[in-house]
């Protein structure tokens, strides 16, 4: 069963992140991922910018399911 942190590191391993945090049953994942590397970027860019990080794990199956929330530190502290 895959555990929430390896996803962390996965993660912060191709993206410099501010602030993360994955939650999770074993099978499907929430993550709030906050970087500056989201400026300027929608969201669906955004979400590319984490899959990319983890596309091995989905190619192999090993990760299924993700949602996502991606935040610049901006968003993240207007947000409270």
């Amino acid at each position: 069963m895959l555990d929430p942190q390896q996803i962390e590191e996965w993660i912060v391993a191709g993206l410099a992140c501010e602030q993360l945090s994955v939650d999770g049953d074993g099978q499907h994942f929430q993550a709030v991922i906050v970087s500056k590397e989201f400026a300027g970027l929608n969201r669906v860019q955004r979400q590319q910018r984490v899959n990319a990080c983890l596309k091995e794990h989905f190619d192999t199956g090993i990760l299924h399911a993700l949602s996502m929330q991606c935040l610049t530190p901006e968003e993240a502290q207007n947000r409270g």
